[in-house]
């Protein structure tokens, strides 16, 4: 069941401002560029308050967990989308970074499944870091400096790095911590043979 609570208000917040951030960068306005960096600044904000009083509070809920990594992945997928067909990014680009997020989100799901959570490394902190600067960048910056092409390729490699890291942990885990294996229930012992009657008692009766 959806509570509202402050960090659930803030990851619907971000999942709001999700086609806010589209139309403001496929806006002609001379103000498009601008209006889409401080959507995507506090859009990103929320993502690091929501999980923060989370934990403070300790108000974690069902459906913040579902639905605040969901929202990061709308958020980053929906900016990359919009940046290629501007030509600001490569296709390339942004099919690595999008296939990383969601193949990790498929993994937490089945780690999830199995009793397992695999904390954010600081891999995972870096990437998140290096892709929120790397869209500001591009969202900002115009032309494409040799700075901005190397925070790009930067940005990919961490991308690529921390999603190898996080198959890493999960196989680990599985070594570690197996799934119990299915034990079937034993069998009912059998009966034991009820005494026949003699033949003089069958007479008798």
């Amino acid at each position: 069941m959806f509570e509202l609570t402050l960090p659930n208000v803030l990851t619907l917040l971000r999942v709001v401002l999700v086609p806010v951030l589209v139309a403001a960068l496929l806006a002609e306005g001379p103000n498009g560029d601008l209006l889409a960096a401080v959507v995507f600044a506090v859009a990103s904000v929320t993502d690091a308050l929501d999980g923060y009083i989370a934990r403070r509070r300790k108000s974690e809920s069902a459906f913040g967990k579902l639905m605040d990594p969901l929202a990061d992945k709308l958020l980053i997928t929906a900016a990359l989308v919009a940046l290629v067909s501007l030509d600001r990014l490569a296709a390339w680009v942004a099919m690595v970074i999008i296939a990383r997020e969601f193949a990790v989100t498929g993994l937490r799901q089945i780690a999830v499944e199995q009793g397992h959570v695999i904390p954010a490394s600081a891999w995972g902190k870096l990437k998140t870091t290096l892709q929120v600067g790397m869209v500001l960048a591009l969202i900002t910056i115009d032309g494409s400096p040799y700075w901005v092409d190397y925070l790009v390729y930067v940005t990919v490699g961490v991308t690529v790095l921390s999603g190898t890291d996080y198959f890493v942990n999960f196989r680990r885990l599985l070594r570690e911590d197996p799934p119990p294996a299915s034990v079937e229930p034993p069998s009912p012992a059998p009966e034991p043979p009820q005494p026949r009657a003699s033949s003089q008692s069958r007479m008798e009766t």
